[in-house]
């Protein structure tokens, strides 16, 4: 299978992913302009007919004084992972990149090796043996997942030294979805936990109602933002981040993006951001205030989400990343424990895999970010 790799326009790159079930939102055009500070670029792999098959985002950083870059491909490119021979569809990408000054190049296929269903979660967390997810039995094992890495460590990609205990990748590497294909509404209510039912009804009596907000509502969302981020002890974005996302994304396309609030008594007490592409919903960024946490409005904010996400006909509602330690005194067990209520199942990722192309920079960065 011969494949030619080129730059593509922006619109080119749009349209290709507007064809497609799904992609990863870091991989629509507009991400570029979110993460301003890198520099962008978009590539498109063609068959010999000339057809585009296959599209990339590619970000650069500059390294520190030396016209030499740090290309890196979140959640992507969007190409054919299952294809029998992934060097024809890489190895062009590494000999543009390298033309481009790039001295490693990094990436994360989105390509899921392992599931396990809430039940499974469930026993694993009352085991005492089960340390991490990965000690627990998979509801679901995809055999070629398997194949994927053992191609891409042939042609020289490696992976991090951690070999992927939660947040060691830049995206994490275990996620939470709750799958909406083929089900009802009520059957997505019926996988939730008792817990998670009876908070919803608890909202409801009190009445918190659960509204959409706009561009002028971005600094009420970053009010409740940073006291989530001084409780929970991690640095906020500033607002100009989210408003710069709101703008980018939704100039691509209108509803890629959107803002709930959970409110009750009149304030918002609770807000999250939603993002759209194909059938993938996210929810991304979560905030809430230190009181009302009583009137459960989380819980209320999620299930008007994923009701949203179902009206729109999606086929996944992704709760983002989770760590993979069952430990009860693990600071991200909260996560874990918060998502699997929601009847859904925690999915495994590949993980993000780097190719030095120049060995000596690769090491220095390395190295550089290890201090950080």
């Amino acid at each position: 299978m011969s494949l030619t790799l080129r730059t593509i326009s922006r619109e080119q790159h749009l349209a290709y992913i507007q064809t497609l079930p799904a992609a990863s939102h870091m991989q629509v055009p507009g991400w570029a302009d979110v993460k301003a500070e890198w520099r962008s670029e978009n590539l498109g792999w063609f068959d010999k007919t000339g057809q585009l098959v296959g599209v990339g985002l590619v970000l650069y950083r500059q390294l520190p004084k030396i016209k030499r870059y740090l290309a890196y491909l979140p959640e992507g490119p969007v190409i054919n992972w299952y294809a029998p021979n992934l060097a024809d569809w890489l190895r062009p990408m590494l000999e543009h990149l390298k033309k481009q000054g790039a001295f490693s190049v990094k990436m994360g296929p989105p390509v899921v090796i392992r599931r396990w269903d809430a039940d499974a979660i469930k026993k694993g967390i009352a085991d005492p043996d089960a340390k991490r997810l990965r000690d627990v039995e998979a509801t679901f094992i995809e055999p070629r997942a398997f194949e994927v890495a053992d191609q891409l460590r042939r042609m020289g990609w490696q992976q991090g030294e951690d070999g992927g205990a939660g947040f060691g990748d830049v995206q994490p590497r275990y996620v939470f979805q709750v799958p909406l294909e083929n089900r009802s509404l009520e059957d997505v209510h019926k996988g939730f936990n008792q817990l998670w039912r009876r908070n919803i009804k608890k909202a409801e009596k009190a009445g918190v109602e659960v509204v959409q907000g706009g561009y002028e509502d971005l600094p009420t969302w970053q009010h409740l933002y940073e006291i989530t981020a001084e409780r929970d002890k991690f640095r906020p974005r500033p607002l100009s981040y989210f408003q710069r996302m709101w703008t980018a994304l939704n100039s691509e396309d209108p509803n890629r993006m959107r803002l709930y609030f959970a409110v009750h008594e009149g304030e918002a007490v609770a807000a999250a951001t939603m993002l759209i592409v194909g059938g993938h919903v996210w929810y991304s960024y979560g905030a809430s205030a230190n009181h009302k946490r009583e009137v459960r409005p989380s819980n209320a904010m999620q299930w008007r989400m994923l009701r949203d996400a179902y009206a729109l006909g999606a086929s996944v509602y992704d709760l983002r990343g989770i760590g993979d330690s069952l430990d009860e005194t693990d600071h991200l067990f909260g996560l874990i424990q918060f998502k699997v209520g929601t009847g859904g199942q925690a999915a495994e990722y590949l993980g993000e895999w780097d190719f030095p192309l120049n060995k000596l920079l690769h090491k220095a960065l390395d190295m550089y970010m290890s201090r950080r």
